[in-house]
């Protein structure tokens, strides 16, 4: 497990959020209610979906924690946002990028290796920035060849 580390520059969604627990996981509802409606978005920047994830400060990934996620685009301008969804702006800054292959079955396993393998044995520390998967042309919903990047925001030790 050896991502590729990578500054991501300051980029505008739009799209739609929920805020919701692993508990009570609501990410198809999300992508349900984004999906029919994306291409009403202006001024789109490439054709990747973004699968954003804000975590509160000191997330602890606990199963009842609440946390938002974003179905999204990246756009150039907020010039016009599409009636019910929102925009949103991340920050540049230094992200961790991990190459994901396969169905989400064996994500939450990658995830974790992620947070409690990788990073404790890095020379980072998480950042507090939005965290996020980019569906490009290889993902494949619930097919064992997809392919994302899961960007994980992170800061050198201090």
């Amino acid at each position: 497990m050896i991502p590729k580390i990578k500054t991501f520059p300051t980029t505008k969604f739009i799209g739609k959020n929920l805020s919701f627990t692993y508990v009570n996981y609501r990410a198809f509802e999300l992508w349900s209610s984004f999906m029919p409606r994306r291409k009403e978005i202006q001024n789109s920047i490439g054709n990747e979906l973004y699968n954003i994830q804000i975590n509160p400060k000191n997330f602890d990934f606990s199963p009842n924690t609440t946390f938002v996620k974003w179905a999204a685009v990246a756009v150039s301008t907020f010039d016009f946002v599409p009636e019910g969804m929102k925009t949103l702006e991340i920050q540049d800054g230094l992200y961790a990028v991990f190459n994901y292959k396969g169905d989400q079955s064996n994500v939450a396993v990658f995830f974790k290796a992620i947070y409690t393998e990788w990073l404790p044995n890095s020379e980072f520390d998480l950042d507090a920035r939005p965290q996020f998967e980019i569906l490009g042309e290889k993902y494949k919903k619930d097919d064992p060849n997809s392919e994302e990047e899961i960007w994980i925001p992170i800061k050198k030790h201090f």
